[in-house]
């Protein structure tokens, strides 16, 4: 791609103006590799500003299709593409092309788990966290801290909401600064408190920032701290965080997570009333096939990326691969159960 040119500097050219960026720093970008993993409220606004930014390589990765309830704060979607049940980085990549066309846009319509995230995570200059739960949060951290990859956490519910930048061997890592796994049911989620929409712009803007510090080299402009905020109650705050040295991840190396012996097979989604249920090894669905053997029993509808069949007052939307969201329900024995009974043990 030549990028040496009078249209492309008139385009980035206030953000070129900005000292701490300059021509180096535009060039430094262009040349970047970013994964988002998480293409809801967080990715799309990430995505969104980096694409603008001028990054040169963005990897997306969702596991998720766009619902109508996903418009109030997910801003690359629409109507339309809530219609038709698009994928979210599809959906995302097809905005980002009409933003700027000129860069390169990988599309990966995957759960994230330890049998895929080196191979995402491995080719990349870093990773901006957009995720819905913790178990992906810290299996990204493992693998992050393992291949040497800095990456921004980032998280928000209600109005408040935090980012932590993380650099391997430079900094405390996510089990420095939250210990571990936090208990199933012991914090607020978007299913209990909601979220507006104004909060997940500051913490995207927040991560973007940083993610901008780094690749453009400016080392020491980084947030060292955990940063805190109430956008409601007014209230802003850092937290300096100690690195641990009997970290299990960044100290002793232990890297439980990306091994598989934490894995679940299902894992309830906040802010969705569902659960996801994985089966013990990737298949290669027929939707079809699938389909066929369901309409008798409900209604089911299908496309070239997912099969949705409704049955009572759950909904089971089924993917090629046979992982399966199953919504109405955050009892993932009975999300198993419904799993095993219409698609398969």
């Amino acid at each position: 791609m030549l990028i040496d040119t009078d249209k492309l500097w008139e385009r980035y050219s206030r953000q070129v103006l900005f000292a701490p960026i300059g021509r180096d720093g535009q060039m430094s970008l262009l040349k970047s590799r970013v994964a988002i993993i998480g293409l809801g409220a967080l990715g799309t606004v990430s995505a969104n500003c980096l694409s603008r930014a001028g990054v040169g390589y963005l990897k997306l990765v969702d596991r998720d299709y766009v619902e109508e309830s996903n418009l109030q704060r997910q801003i690359l979607f629409d109507e339309e593409d809530a219609k038709r049940v698009i994928p979210k980085a599809l959906a995302a990549a097809e905005k980002l092309k009409r933003i700027n066309s000129s860069l390169q846009y990988e599309v990966l319509i995957e759960d994230v788990n330890y049998t895929n995230v080196q191979n995402i995570i491995g080719d990349v200059d870093l990773v901006l966290d957009a995720t819905d739960n913790f178990e992906t949060r810290f299996l990204v951290n493992e693998a992050c801290i393992k291949n040497n990859v800095p990456w921004i956490y980032g998280a928000c519910v209600a109005s408040s909401g935090l980012t932590f930048t993380i650099i391997p061997g430079e900094t405390p890592c996510l089990t420095c600064f939250l210990g571990g796994l936090p208990s199933v049911g012991t914090g607020e989620t978007c299913d209990t408190a909601g979220v507006i929409s104004p909060v997940v712009n500051v913490v995207a803007s927040v991560q973007v920032a940083e993610a901008l510090k780094l690749l453009t080299g400016a080392k020491p402009a980084l947030n060292r701290k955990a940063l805190f905020f109430d956008l409601w109650e007014n209230q802003f705050f850092e937290v300096e965080v100690m690195q641990n040295d009997n970290c299990p991840v960044c100290g002793k190396r232990a890297f439980d997570l990306l091994a598989g012996k934490m894995q679940q097979r299902s894992t309830y989604l906040c802010g969705r009333d569902a659960v996801q249920v994985l089966p013990p090894l990737k298949l290669n669905l027929s939707l079809e096939k699938l389909r066929d053997k369901l309409l008798p029993l409900g209604d089911v509808s299908v496309n070239e990326f997912l099969l949705k069949f409704t049955t009572g007052k759950h909904e089971l939307v089924v993917f090629p691969d046979g992982r399966a969201l199953i919504k109405g329900t955050s009892d993932e024995k009975l999300a198993r159960a419904l799993y095993a009974r219409y698609i398969g043990a």
